[in-house]
């Protein structure tokens, strides 16, 4: 293969791995401009980040599956669970009770930091004296516990549970002994 030949392809594709990064920055710009929903783009992403700084990605430590797959909030759909949750469960009180502590969430730059502070940030929320930042966290943390604890890849494939353990097996012949 000649040295232009090679210059071409290697040219071309890397102005294609940029057309693809371009094009990935315009969708996520695009839906956040024609979001719509109860919450804001920005808070249904703050609302995945609570989750996952709640529940990080990481590989169950007693599975009884031969080669368990990591699962997290993100992974099993809980931060989805909890959006629709809050929209369409709670009374408008507690709706704004969450989205005005989920103001002050972005304030702190939430999304911008890495695991440990968040953790901390959420902590801080928990040991709070401002009632309304203390209750925000026992929600926020007792719903996604709920959440993540309630869906297949956790019930079924980490705990083994069945909806009716046992089963019937009709028309089965009688041996007489």
């Amino acid at each position: 293969m000649n040295r232009r030949k090679s210059l071409k392809i290697l040219g071309a594709s890397g102005v294609g791995i940029a057309g693809l990064v371009f094009a990935d920055w315009k969708w996520q710009l695009v839906d956040q401009l024609t979001h719509e929903g109860f919450f804001t783009f920005k808070e249904e992403k703050l609302i995945s980040a609570i989750a996952d700084t709640l529940i990080p990605e990481g590989i169950p430590a007693k599975s009884p599956l031969p080669d368990p797959k990591p699962i997290g909030a993100l992974s099993t759909g809980t931060d989805n669970y909890l959006i629709r949750l809050f929209e369409h469960c709670y009374e408008e009180e507690d709706q704004q009770l969450i989205k005005s502590q989920l103001a002050a969430l972005a304030k702190t730059d939430f999304l911008d930091r890495d695991q440990t502070g968040r953790e901390e940030i959420l902590l801080a929320m928990a040991n709070s004296e401002v009632e309304e930042e203390k209750q925000f966290f026992a929600l926020i943390k007792s719903q996604t516990i709920n959440g993540f604890t309630t869906v297949k890849e956790v019930m079924a494939d980490y705990h083994g549970y069945q909806v009716a353990p046992g089963f019937f097996r009709g028309c089965v012949e009688h041996s007489e002994a």
